[in-house]
């Protein structure tokens, strides 16, 4: 499809006005977990295996919850742009429904993770510390996903720079919090990878408050009356969210789990392996965070278009979201393969014994991310096309297809069964994203990207 030049212009200006506070907005508040692996690194090697594990185990279970957010995230943009404001109201507030179900209920996974990490043959030494991690952070599931509808709600409206600035603070806040907590500053306790919990769970509290406020403050967003009788349930607008956010939940389930199985592989390694992969992941995450909010603003692109009904609009804001990730995906491949030792030093302290172990373990492993970048970037961004046109079911099963018949098997057989360790298993996850990028990516392009589909029928 042939695009003028102002066209492509102007399509870039709005992916680059969202994606950019979108990818800010999200790497601050990767930036809670990140802080948390440098301060748990500098404190001790073992609460850092511990936050790590436990860690993974989290987003193994927080990402479902996350689906009803991302559902709402299309929905009220396409509501918005057929000016239909009760939609709005609705989907947002039975997306904080099912958000707030789902935190209470997955609370006992969290306090019997104990026996869960036994199961899994973790290092002795770290169960204990990452059952504790594990059950205070539960608590601050409820809050988190509170967050992820009202940072999507403001996203799809168009408003998401206040999201950003406030997760900046909460960034602050949580390196603050960190060091009373974990350290035993101005008289609190020394708690270790336990202080690093309380101070997640006070940091979600206070930026869920915070933009609670802003949402129904803000005079233009008053419109949608948004916490108006909240109390009442609407089962009918429940029941839509559901059926988008649900394959949403599992499909990002069947990626992290991906991620989470991974490091319970590399726990049977080693301590010194499984800290080198936390703060791999780390590291790889925190640049993806670009990544997922290029994705978002393509969500939101592809869903007004969708309202408006304007076939060309969608495939071109497609192209352009694509066209800047793809920029992305390259200028971080030569950032893994050149700065590798350097950043995960970065997370460890000058006088830790195995510190040169850790480094030179973790730098192979950036090699191999280096590696799935431009397919990480992919299928994180046809994953949001996808979203944008209300596409969720099939694009599940492609992705539990990817990550758990393709690229899990390969982690297991290259890095256990043949012996190959940590490089093995990340091989696997090279795997996993490639299959997911080209099928994603076809189901789309063939689908509602085509020039004649007429996604808002389908």
């Amino acid at each position: 499809m042939a695009v003028s030049l102002p066209i492509l212009r102007a399509n870039m200006r709005r992916v680059l006005a969202l994606g950019l506070p979108l990818a800010g907005s999200h790497l601050a508040q990767f930036m809670l977990a990140v802080t948390d692996t440098i301060m748990l690194g500098w404190y001790g090697v073992v609460d850092l295996a511990a936050g790590v594990i436990g860690a993974a185990l989290f987003f193994a279970v927080f990402p479902f919850g996350t689906g009803f957010a991302n559902a709402v995230m299309p929905m009220v943009a396409t509501a918005a742009a057929s000016d239909n404001d009760a939609e709005v109201r609705r989907a947002t507030r039975m997306g904080l429904w099912l958000s707030i179900g789902f935190g209470i209920a997955a609370l006992p996974l969290f306090w019997f993770s104990g026996a869960l990490l036994t199961a899994l043959s973790q290092p002795e030494d770290v169960v204990p510390l990452g059952e504790a991690y594990m059950r205070l952070l539960g608590f601050s599931l409820v809050p988190a996903l509170i967050v992820m509808v009202l940072k999507n709600y403001l996203a799809a409206l168009g408003r998401p720079q206040v999201p950003f600035w406030v997760t900046v603070a909460a960034v602050f806040l949580n390196i603050a919090l960190n060091w009373v907590f974990i350290f035993g500053n101005l008289g609190a306790p020394e708690l270790g990878v336990q202080g690093a919990a309380i101070a997640t769970i006070l940091v979600s509290v206070a930026t869920a408050v915070v933009l609670g406020v802003f949402c129904a403050a803000l005079p233009a967003l008053r419109r949608y009356t948004l916490f108006q009788r909240f109390w009442r349930p609407d089962w009918s607008a429940m029941g839509q969210v559901w059926r988008v956010g649900w394959p949403i939940g599992v499909a990002l389930v069947a990626e992290s789990g991906l991620f989470s199985a991974t490091a319970i592989m590399v726990g049977w390694i080693g301590t010194h392996e499984l800290a080198a992969h936390g703060i791999a992941v780390e590291i790889t995450a925190m640049l993806f965070m670009v990544h997922l909010g290029l994705s978002n603003a393509g969500t939101v692109l592809v869903g007004r278009a969708r309202g408006q009904r304007d076939q060309a609009a969608l495939r071109a804001g497609a192209a352009t979201a694509m066209a800047v990730s793809i920029a992305f995906a390259l200028a971080t491949m030569i950032v893994y393969f050149t700065a590798g030792p350097f950043l995960v030093g970065l997370f460890l302290s000058p006088a830790e014994p195995a510190r040169g172990q850790i480094i030179a373990i973790g730098a192979s492993f950036l090699i191999l991310a280096a590696l799935f970048q431009l397919a990480d970037g992919a299928q994180v961004m046809a994953m949001g096309l996808l979203r944008g046109v209300q596409d969720t079911r099939v694009p599940m099963y492609i992705a539990a297809f990817s990550y758990w018949g393709a690229g899990l098997p390969t982690s297991y057989l290259l890095g256990i069964h043949l012996g190959y360790g940590g490089e093995g298993v990340w091989a696997g996850l090279v795997v996993g994203l490639s299959v997911a990028a080209a099928l994603l990516m076809w189901r789309f392009w063939r689908g509602p990207g085509r020039v004649e589909a007429t996604p808002w029928t389908a």
